[in-house]
């Protein structure tokens, strides 16, 4: 078995390196996401450079950002829920997939399974359904002898319990996200802990935090920002210690935005 490579670029954004293909999730790759700003260093461009596969876990901005689609290449193969490829191929992105929970596709020897995700899956949000209107999902990478869960955003559901008999190497999990509160159909630390308690990853890599704020929220004087200071620190490390906590195997791996994933450490 080799290892996967793993380098957490940010949000939700991950570079996965095994069996041979390199994949990017849900790539933002740029300062601004619509009212939202970037509170770290946009990664070196060497990170999203030769990605053969970006999978996309469902149409919200943060996730689906159409800039960073270009900036990775619009030749790119790209996986995306059913009912969201001939909206994507008319914006200039031909090589685009789409799978609905529990099929699967090849890339080489690397086998995409899109798996549930409890969320909404409008382009605009639960508000709006300007846009598609697709499931969200997250997706299952096995090859190489490994398994890596990419969540996307989700809610803790029960169903999560038969990703355990996938033997999962190493999961993303999302442990917040940009603001002071979170919606529906989101991990916070006791959250993903709960999830990592049904699928009992050998490792467990925090994202979808420290990475987008609305703009202003950190700097301008508001009862607000102390709070969201601290959130763009403390989930990753909340989620480790609920994990100990349980006496869960998982071992958790908190690494900062825009760094490589050293899958030989662990936070307890």
């Amino acid at each position: 078995m080799t290892s996967p490579v793993l380098h957490f670029l940010g949000h939700s954004t991950v570079r996965v390196e095994m069996a041979g293909r390199t994949v990017l999730t849900d790539p933002v790759l740029a300062p601004t996401v619509g009212l939202l700003r970037r509170v770290v260093s946009l990664p070196d461009p060497a990170t999203w450079a030769g990605v053969d596969l970006v999978l996309i876990s469902h149409l919200h901005g943060d996730h689906l950002h159409i800039p960073s689609l270009r900036t990775v290449g619009p030749r790119t193969r790209i996986v995306v829920p059913r009912g969201a490829g001939e909206w994507l191929r008319g914006r200039g992105f031909p090589r685009v997939d789409e799978l609905s929970a529990g099929e699967s596709l090849p890339d080489g020897e690397l086998r995409i399974t899109a798996v549930r995700a409890e969320h909404s899956g409008h382009r605009w949000g639960p508000r709006s359904t300007h846009g598609p209107d697709t499931e969200a999902i997250g997706f299952l990478l096995e090859g190489g002898g490994s398994c890596v869960y990419v969540s996307g955003d989700t809610g803790v559901f029960q169903g999560m319990g038969v990703l355990r008999d996938r033997d999962v190497d190493v999961a993303l999990l999302p442990v917040w996200g940009w603001g002071p509160t979170l919606g529906p159909g989101h991990l916070d630390p006791v959250g993903a802990a709960d999830a990592a308690a049904l699928i009992r990853p050998r490792i467990a890599v925090p994202v979808h935090w420290g990475t987008l704020t609305v703009a202003g929220m950190t700097s301008v004087p508001s009862p607000l920002r102390a709070r969201m200071r601290r959130l763009l620190v403390d989930p990753p490390h909340a989620f480790a210690t609920e994990v100990a906590a349980r006496g869960l195997p998982t071992r958790v791996v908190v690494t900062a935005p825009g760094s490589a994933v050293d899958l030989s450490v662990a936070e307890t």
